[in-house]
Parts: C-alpha cells; structure tokens; sequence
C-alpha cells in the first residue's frame, strides 16, 4: 500500500465506524473493496492488516450492537471475507475471535441490521470470500453457518436464496477436492462434516417432497454437477439418484422444471454421461412423465447432446415432434404424416393440452416451434430431418390461426377457434417457416409457403409484428429460391410470385400504420440488395411503381419510417433501380433531384435517424463509385462534409468522417480505408501524386472537417478523426513525401506542420482511457470519501 493511501486509511475508518458519520454510497464502497481486493491479490493479508490495525478496529466494529449501518456492515463482511482468504490471516482473524463474531451465531443474525438484504448478502459474499483452504472447512462446519446458510435458500431476495444455493455449491465442492487419490467413499460417515451435513439437506429436503424445499434442492445440485467434474461426482450421482427418481412417481410432480435442469447438467458432466449409472433410464422415464409442456425443454436437451443412445434420442425427438403430429392430424391427414419418424402421432395428452385453453395451446405450440427452430442448424439434428412435415404444420397452423383451414375432424374445428388470430404462435410460426427455408422441399408445400406468405401480407388482419415477420420469412424464402439450369435469372415460379407480391408490397408501403410502412421499405432494402442485378426482379420491381413510392416515404411524418425511405432509395440508386431511371430522357436532371432531396435530409431534417440513414448512403456511394457521385466527386464530397460537421448528432458527425477516410483513401490512390491499421502501415504516396491529393483534400474542406473533429465533445468522433489523421501521416510521412509535397506553394502547408507537430499515437492512447482515468487512483478514492463527510455535514442538499 502507498504511504500516502496508509496516511488517510485510519481517518476513513473511523469515518466509516461511525454511526453518526453520513455513509458513503454504494459505488465508493465496491471501489474500496476493489482496491483491497487489488492489494491482497498481490501481497500478504496478514501483514497488511498488522501495517495497518485500523482495519482490524473497523471489523471490530460489526461485533458491537447498533454499531454500523446497514451498508458499511455489509462492506465490512465482505473485507472480512477478503482478508480471509489467505489461510494465514485466516488464522490470525480466528484467534482474535473475529471470524465467529462476524460469521457465527453471535454475529450480525442477532442485530436489527440483519433484516436488511444488503447484509444478509454481505453476509454470505464474505463466507465465499472465506471459503478457499482447507481450514475454513472446520470453522464452517463448527459455527453454525450452515444451518443459516441452508435457512437463506428460502429468502425473501432473490439475490440472497441465489447466492447462498451457489455457496452450498462452493462449499460442497471445497469439502470434497481433498487431497486423497481417487473418488470419496460410497459411506456417508468416511465423508468430511462439512459434505455429510450439505448432502444430508439435500437429501432431507428430497424426501420432504414440498415443492420449495424440493426446488432448493435441486438447484444445488445442478450447479454442483454444471461447474465440478472431480471423480467423486459419480460417487454423489449413486448416492442421491433413487432419490431424483422417487420424484418421478410423485402426482403432481414437484419442481419439474428444476427437475428437467438437473437431468441435463448431469448429462452433460463428463464423468457421468460416459457411466453407467442408469443416467439414460431416469432421461427416458422422465419424458414419459412430464406433461407435453414440461417435456419439451428436456426434449430439445437430449437431442443437443453429442454422446446419447439412440432409442433415447429418438424418443425424445417424437415428444417434441407430438404438438405437430396433433395439428397435422387435425386438418384431416392421415395419422403419422409421411416423413414424420414412425410412431410419432399426437397422443390424448397433448391434445388434451392443446384443447384446454387458448394459453396453453399457444405456450406449447410456441414452444414447440422455437425448440425446432434451434434445433433445426445444429450438426446433432436428427437425421433424415422430416422437413415436408415441418414445413405441413407450419403452413397448417398458420392457417388455423387466419381461419382459411377448413378441417373435418372436430379437434380441427375447435383448434382453428382457439387460434384465431393469435399473434403470439402466428409470429413464431413464420419465424418457423422463415428458418426452414434453410433447406428445399416439395413443390406442392413450397408453392404452399407462397401462398399462405401472401395470405398474411394481403391480409387487413395481420397485426404490425406479424406482418414484420411475414415480410422477414418472404425475404428467406425468396434468396433461397433455385436458380433455373443454364440461367442467372430467377426461376419461373419465383417470377411468378413477386408479380403477386409486388403490388402487395405496394399496399403495404401506403399503409396508415407507420410500422407496416416501415416494415416494408426494410424488406424492399434487402431483397434489392441481394436481387437487384436480376433480370426478372429488375423487370418487375421497376414496373410496379413501388420505387416511386419508397422516394414519396422521403417525406413521411414518422422519423423512422423516413430513415427507411433513405436507406430503400440509396440502394434502389445504387442498383439503378430509383424511380427515375425509367425515363431516360430526363436522366440527369431526376438524378440530381434525388442527390439534392436526400442532401436536404441531411441538412433540414429535424431527427437524427434520417440523417444518419442518408450519410450512410452518401458513404455507399462513393465506396462504389456511384454515377451521381462520379460526375463531380468534390462537390459531392464538400456539400456532404459542410453539412455533417454542423449536425449536432455524434452519429452523423462520426459517419462523416467515415466518409472523409474513403475520399482520403481514393485520392490517395489506396484500395481501401475501411482498416488502415489492420495488417501493415499503408504504402506512402508519390510526392507528386501527394501534393495534387492534398489539393484535392484541401478543396472539400476536409482537413478544417477534421482537425474541428478531433475536439469534438463526443469521444468516439475524436477517435475517428484521430486515425483518419493518421492515415493520411502514414501515407505522406516515408520517403520524404512531406517534405517534397512541402515545396508547392498551392498546397497548404501549415496543414503538414500541423501533422507533423501533433502527438496523434498519444492523443489516441489518451482517448481510449476511461473519462476517470486521471483521478481514479486509491489515494483520490480514499480523499473524495473523506471529503464527502466534509460536504455533506455543512450541506444537506445533494446537487442531484
């Protein structure tokens, strides 16, 4: 410790010890114990607290009744806990008979102060603090910190029963990594106390079959079998698995959620999935007794992992496959649909569950089609993975869900009631559908998928998020659609449906629900970003008025909506796909109208986002050397650089700027700007080339831009037009550049002393230190809490 942070120490915990001092917040205490934490990691405990015995007076503090607030109670285990770490210290707090007067029975859980959370988890982050050698095992075991510990798993905070489950785990796993070879003892009593008193809990609170006590239970052990993987896990698996399994003959089953975590952390634990220990058997009767909600998690955990029998993995994928089966039963096809695994047909108990409520129903469906769509990329999928069925049931429920199904069976008929026009499972069934687009499948169901798409992007019906869904799962299945042999071009069937699709897009983009506007302007962007070079897409979309549309949407009343409106048009553009490029006789003029709209985005628009949309734009273009750029890059350039440095969004400023480094890395006659940093130093410019560069520089006003940005009140703007600046040193400073480009009288050369004087390496090391970097020293942390008492004693009034 500094000798100035030991000079100031006494004084703060005298503060801190007493009651009639203002406390000092939260945040400075975390801070303080940081630092302690900082000082024992790196030296001795003992001989810190003998340096300096004012510590050791704070501690004694917590022994008096009434003596210390809530908060500075709670600071003060957790540095009890800190210092006792070291087994060193940990005995020399133990023989001044601190450690039971802080952690035992006649500590804080007989003070007022206890009813606070805040020192109940104090209380136990100082126990785990404690809890790292061999020799706490005995003092845990002989306080009757347990007993408390075991009571806490029930607390009223949620933080608290957290944190004192994960140090039962801790502790468990202390007691239990002794130094002799091989696993513990089958025999309860060879165990040291510490373990037979947790496993006793545990297994007490098994065989209590109350649900709390039951769920605490289980809880400790899945973390104990997520996070330890010594041998004697097996040992504790044999032990209190005819317990686990009791449960399963319990009606109704407690905890079964808990339950489903254990099964699966023990799963995965390496030293048991590769054991027989009946582990596969207790997986397998459980699936069979959990109700088809409860299932499911299990289901998919059983199918994600990489060693598993396969009768169990086949089970488990028919319990997730059996809402589906349900559905695809209820619209009047044959039990057991084709492609679907044998014997996978939807039993009484999912039906019944599905028929129970609306709530229900949609909870399981849900789940269902979300546990399918994780499953649905992994290597370990099942395999031959039924994808005619999934993509049956998808389209099947969703049209029970808008009411175009007309089933003949009565669970159907009551189906399509319950799921009429239910948000909820529509959204996760075209997020379903969307990700099954991964991969083909029938025509007759791919031509399916098109026509219920539509149906919900036609619909007046469709809610603002189902549509957003119904236009994401469309683009899906549009870039996935095949090519036709021997063409570039889309294939027939997808011509055919954006001939449909295009004049909903266009209803769509005239929507009075913003959303719905926005929705679709983001589904135009993409599907013009990865199909504009198409024949037939071209064809269509420039047919459609739908570009005149999206260039109208400039102007809506909703900020996002236009923001999207910049970004559709900048890509359109990009594309030649831009309303005006049907006319070719007015090509120059319509050209500079959407150049000169979108500059008044930039410069008038009165929210950020459209602003920040259109200099994304202006930097795509002249990344790809767009024609409307290309015929007058400078004047480009400097009516964009004009406007963006006197935006008063960070965003647009630092976007600028991202534009001023591809200008840079053109003129220089450099391949890129996206990384100048990334493998090796840029090669320096010619001196002749150079000079006309910074010319060109100079015109548009870059170097003013700049050299205002690197003072900019927004950090993340300094920095950009700090590597900018270096960039452009990087290029002129090897092989003279400099000095040669110096010699022209019409370049600006105090722009080139300017570079050479600044410490740009310093001010980019200085940018990326933290806003506190300059006073976040222990000392200063030490002064501003004494200063705070200061402070507030003569003024109450806080200035926030």
């Amino acid at each position: 410790m500094d000798p100035e942070c030991s000079q100031l120490l006494p004084a703060l915990c005298a503060v801190l010890a007493d009651p009639r001092q203002p406390v000092a917040d939260d945040t400075c205490l975390e801070k303080l114990l940081d630092w302690f934490k900082t000082i024992t990691e790196a030296g001795s405990s003992l001989q810190l607290l003998q340096e300096n015995p004012c510590l050791v007076e704070l501690l004694c503090h917590v022994l008096k009744p009434q003596g210390l607030s809530a908060r500075v109670l709670s600071f003060s285990l957790r540095l009890a806990g800190v210092f006792a770490a070291q087994e060193s210290c940990f005995q020399y707090l133990q023989q001044a008979e601190l450690l039971p007067g802080l952690f035992g029975e006649a500590g804080p859980l007989g003070q007022a102060a206890w009813s606070a959370p805040t020192v109940r988890s104090g209380w136990i982050q100082g126990l785990r603090s404690l809890a790292q050698h061999p020799s706490a095992l005995p003092f845990l075991a002989d306080c009757g910190t347990l007993d408390t510990i075991f009571s806490l798993q029930g607390d009223s905070s949620l933080f608290v029963a957290s944190a004192a489950g994960q140090l039962l785990v801790h502790i468990l796993g202390l007691s239990l990594q002794g130094p002799a070879e091989g696993p513990p003892s089958p025999q309860a009593c060879d165990w040291p106390v510490c373990a037979q008193k947790i496993v006793g809990h545990i297994e007490g609170s098994l065989r209590s079959m109350a649900t709390p006590q039951v769920t605490q239970a289980l809880n400790v052990l899945t973390t104990t079998f997520g996070h330890c993987h010594g041998p004697w896990m097996q040992v504790l698996w044999e032990r209190l698995s005819p317990l686990v399994a009791c449960l399963l003959q319990e009606d109704p089953l407690p905890a079964a959620h808990s339950l489903v975590d254990l099964l699966l952390s023990v799963a995965r634990s390496p030293v048991l999935s590769s054991s027989d220990c009946g582990l596969w058997e207790t997986l397998a009767q459980t699936l069979r007794r959990l109700s088809p909600a409860q299932a499911g998690p299990l289901a998919l955990g059983i199918l994600k992992l990489q060693d598993c029998p396969q009768a169990l993995r086949a089970q488990a994928f028919g319990v997730l496959l059996q809402p589906l089966a349900c559905v695809l039963t209820a619209a009047d096809q044959a039990p057991g649909p084709p492609g679907l695994p044998e014997g996978t047909t939807g039993d009484s108990v999912t039906v019944d569950t599905l028929l129970s409520s609306k709530s229900a129903c949609a909870g399981l469906l849900c789940q269902t089609l979300a546990h399918l769509e994780l499953l649905q990329p992994l290597p370990q999928r099942p395999s031959p993975w039924p994808q005619a069925p999934l993509l049956g049931a998808a389209v099947t429920i969703l049209r029970f869900c808008n009411g175009s199904a007309a089933p003949a069976s009565d669970v159907g008929g009551r189906l399509c009631a319950i799921l009429a026009g239910c948000v909820r499972v529509q959204r996760a069934a075209l997020d379903f559908l969307g990700a099954l687009a991964q991969e083909t499948g029938p025509q007759e169901l791919v031509t399916q998928v098109s026509a219920v798409l539509l149906e919900y992007l036609r619909s007046p019906d469709s809610s603002p998020t189902v549509l957003k869904k119904a236009f994401q799962a469309t683009l899906r299945w549009l870039l996935s659609s095949p090519r036709a042999p021997g063409c570039c071009d889309l294939d027939p069937d997808t011509q055919l449906f954006l001939r449909e699709l295009l004049p909903v897009l266009r209803k769509r983009l005239c929507s009075p629900c913003w959303e719905v506007r926005d929705s679709g302007l983001e589904f135009l962007t993409q599907v013009t970003r990865h199909w504009g070079g198409q024949a037939g897409f071209r064809h269509a979309l420039l047919a459609s008025e739908v570009p005149e549309l999206a260039e109208q949407l400039l102007r809506d009343p909703e900020s996002y909506v236009r923001a999207s409106a910049v970004t559709a048009v900048g890509q359109l553009s990009s594309q030649g796909l831009h309303a005006t490029a049907a006319s070719p006789e007015q090509l120059g003029g319509q050209k500079e109208s959407l150049l000169a709209e979108l500059l008044h985005v930039l410069s008038t628009d009165s929210e950020g986002f459209p602003r920040r949309a259109a200099m994304q734009v202006f930097t795509e273009w002249l990344r790809d050397r767009h024609a409307d750029v290309a015929e007058d890059t400078e004047r480009f350039v400097a009516r964009v650089l004009q406007a963006a440095s006197r935006d008063l969004d960070w965003e647009v400023r630092a976007q600028g700027l991202e534009l001023a480094l591809v200008f840079l890395a053109q003129t220089l006659g450099q391949p890129s700007a996206r990384c100048p940093y990334a493998v090796a130093a840029p090669q320096a410019t010619p001196p002749g080339p150079l000079a006309q560069a910074l010319r060109a520089l100079s015109r548009v006003r870059l170097f003013e831009f700049a050299f205002r940005a690197l003072f900019d009140c927004d950090r993340p703007v300094a920095q950009k037009s700090c590597d900018l600046l270096l960039f452009l040193r990087a290029q002129a400073t090897p092989s003279g550049g400099l000095q040669e480009a110096e010699g022209s009288p019409d370049v600006p050369e105090a722009v080139l002393a300017v570079l050479r004087s600044l410490d740009l390496e310093g001010l980019r090391g200085a940018l990326a230190e933290s806003s506190d970097h300059v006073e976040k020293s222990p000392q200063s942390l030490l002064q501003d809490m004494l200063a705070t008492v200061g402070v507030r004693g003569e003024n109450q009034a806080d200035c926030y």
